[in-house]
């Protein structure tokens, strides 16, 4: 493989599109039991991890990456703490927050993040691992939306990232898997505590919420955040989870942005 390079230092070799679509063959992560999904986060705690080489278009490190335990093997997204680009706005440990998103996916029961977990070491030392999921890498939201069939798991998307407080909800971060569910990726710019919503997901803005999102939503509150998600969030981070989900139960519509200026860049 060629030289890893920290984040700092982005140039590398990336994967081509074309490897990344026709060299992984996966069962889809919906698809899998609960006994299954369990197996899996043991593959990718304890398994040998071995980098393959860094993903197109990751502006901090992110590595496709196999892991393998006993003879099986799972393809996985690796995202190391170390290959983090310094923001003023976040601490380090972006690693983390990768995995509370799919921690509060799980919570919510509505499967939207694929399986993610925190490794303590590998190659490039402590960050996460996430599932890869083969899909369809020509869509992304703003061609998935056209399409009617995909609003109930879009209106879910975006009520997880106003929970969430994705600060960096691409368009191309909404992958289209071969089991034909969408799934939001790159989850590492959430849960700030201040809110700092930016997102392309606007078009259901001002429209009510949908009664079995706001009844999940409504659990999430009553039972209050889970023990992993707890562990992953400082105090703050955590009530203001509860405080977004309140004031989502309380609006019962999705917002509208009046501003024009809530959105990532770029947009895909």
């Amino acid at each position: 493989m060629p030289l890893v390079r920290s984040a700092d230092r982005p140039r590398g070799a990336r994967l081509p599109q074309a490897q990344l679509s026709d060299a992984i063959q996966l069962p889809a992560p919906s698809t899998r039991t609960v006994a299954a999904v369990t197996r899996t986060s043991e593959v990718l705690l304890r398994g040998d991890l071995e980098i393959k080489g860094r993903m197109p278009w990751s502006s901090n490190g992110t590595y496709l990456a196999s892991v393998q335990l006993d003879g099986e093997e799972v393809v996985a997204v690796y995202k190391p703490r170390r290959g983090e680009r310094p923001l003023w706005d976040f601490p380090d440990g972006l690693c983390k927050r990768e995995v509370a998103a799919y921690e509060l996916s799980e919570a919510l029961g509505w499967g939207l993040v694929p399986l993610t977990v925190l490794r303590s070491e590998g190659p490039l030392g402590e960050g996460s691992l996430q599932q890869f999921v083969p899909a369809d890498f020509e869509q992304h939201y703003f061609t998935l939306y056209e399409d009617e069939a995909h609003h109930d798991r879009l209106r879910r998307i975006c009520a997880f990232d106003l929970l969430a407080n994705n600060t960096d909800r691409k368009s191309g971060h909404c992958l289209l898997g071969e089991d034909g569910r969408i799934y939001a990726i790159d989850n590492g710019l959430s849960f700030h505590a201040e809110f700092k919503l930016r997102t392309v997901i606007w078009e259901f803005g001002g429209q009510p919420v949908p009664a079995p999102i706001l009844q999940d939503v409504a659990c999430l509150v009553d039972e209050g955040l889970t023990p992993p998600l707890v562990a992953l969030l400082d105090p703050v981070e955590r009530d203001a989870v509860l405080t977004r989900a309140r004031a989502l139960l309380r609006d019962g519509c999705f917002p509208v942005d009046h501003s024009g200026r809530r959105y990532p860049w770029p947009l895909v």
